[in-house]
């Protein structure tokens, strides 16, 4: 291990840490109505006034999260509570049992709900963190609320909203990736800030590595499958059943790791490994660097349009979970992928002019015309997360180096 580079790596992850905050706290707070925008332009130009759910609970997390690690900065608890307040005010759907919407209006008006709970995980997500900051209570009680909704909506609890799901059931029914994935996230920030429940979330956690294992995770097939059939069947004979999002995998891999590493699960450990090594072996475009955003398990073309595309959010999670796995495993091939992901970040992803990233490049690694830094699924949350983690995991390495 080179301790050089791998210093000079977190000075240029720092830098660009401090940038992209910057860059939200300057550029996305809506100091008029609260909360945050994230539709915004290479330079920072709102092009569309609707919010995102979802980034409201990311932006309030992310602000969160950087003062637990870094230490409480007024600038990004305002920020945090300013996308809390708004969450609280203004997307809660209460004529739903409490489900969240998925976007709404710069002023806060519902325009549409969604059947997936994410609105859900990142509001328990950004309550819990703010609460772990702060000690308000109401936060935490908050935090649990939403925690318990997704959990029972995800095991046989109908939604309130009345929406149905995606496929006519009588027809096909499965399951997919994202639930137990994320729920295995956001069970990670509840243990972090809510010991008091440990005994509970250690337990949800688990099943959530046990559903992950025994559905989705498909040695013959050398990859994780998003969809399934309820008893975790592959079905390889239309193209939503060999979907591979290596990026999604990729991510997976790091919330597993933090939950062997918690454990003292070193076998996870491994088999985290493994899907981390099929999902880079399948997604990495060797003609033009970066990881492709879908690719078909047998090698099919993926229905998805932007397919070959290059996103920065599973350039941000190769990022992390390759840090990851060399800390906990010491292979040298995981932290040559550190480095290689991270080269192609500063050329293709990365805008030293404005700062923030792009998020979504051609094939070819050029920035789709005209760039975006933010949109309704990309705002703060995978970039900066990967960037203070990644600057505590190059800590935790060159201290264990010695």
């Amino acid at each position: 291990m080179d301790r050089t580079k791998l210093q000079q790596a977190r000075a240029w992850i720092r830098d660009e840490l401090a940038r992209c905050a910057a860059f939200w706290l300057e550029h996305g707070m809506d100091k008029e109505h609260g909360g945050v925008y994230t539709c915004l332009d290479r330079r920072g130009e709102v092009f569309s006034t609707d919010k995102s759910v979802w980034m409201q609970g990311r932006c309030g997390w992310i602000f969160s999260w950087l003062c637990h690690l870094y230490g409480p900065r007024e600038e990004w608890l305002e920020a945090s509570r300013s996308c809390l307040t708004f969450l609280e005010e203004h997307c809660i759907n209460h004529g739903a049992g409490g489900r969240l919407y998925f976007t709404v209006t710069e002023d806060g008006r519902p325009l549409r709900q969604r059947r997936y709970c994410y609105s859900e995980a990142f509001y328990a997500m950004a309550n819990a963190e703010y609460y772990g900051v702060t000690g308000e209570t109401e936060c935490l009680k908050r935090a649990r609320r939403a925690y318990e909704l997704y959990w029972d909506l995800n095991h046989g609890m109908p939604d309130p909203t009345g929406l149905g799901p995606k496929t006519i059931p009588e027809t096909r029914s499965g399951r997919g990736f994202g639930g137990p994935m994320i729920y295995l996230n956001v069970t990670s920030v509840m243990l972090r800030n809510d010991p008091e429940r440990r005994a509970l979330y250690e337990s949800r956690a688990a099943a959530c590595v046990e559903e992950i294992f025994r559905y989705h995770v498909k040695p013959d097939l050398h990859c994780v499958l998003e969809n399934v059939g309820p008893e975790g069947e592959a079905r390889l004979y239309y193209t939503e059943g060999r979907v591979v999002n290596p990026g999604h995998d990729i991510e997976g891999v790091w919330f597993l790791l933090e939950h062997a590493r918690r454990t003292g699960d070193k076998e996870l450990v491994s088999r985290a490994a493994q899907i981390f090594d099929w999902a880079i072996e399948a997604g990495w475009d060797e003609e033009y660097g970066g990881l492709l955003y879908f690719v078909d398990a047998l090698g099919r073309p993926p229905e998805a349009y932007e397919h070959d595309m290059k996103l920065w959010w599973p350039h941000n999670e190769t990022v992390i979970a390759s840090l990851m796995l060399f800390r906990d495993t010491g292979e040298e091939k995981y932290l040559d992928w550190f480095y290689r992901t991270l080269d192609y970040c500063r050329e293709h992803f990365a805008d030293p002019e404005y700062g923030e990233w792009y998020g979504y490049l051609r094939r070819d690694g050029k920035p789709t015309q005209p760039p975006c830094k933010g949109s309704t699924f990309k705002g703060p949350f995978h970039l900066p997360r990967m960037l203070s983690m990644a600057d505590v995991l190059i800590g935790e390495i060159l201290e264990t180096a010695g």
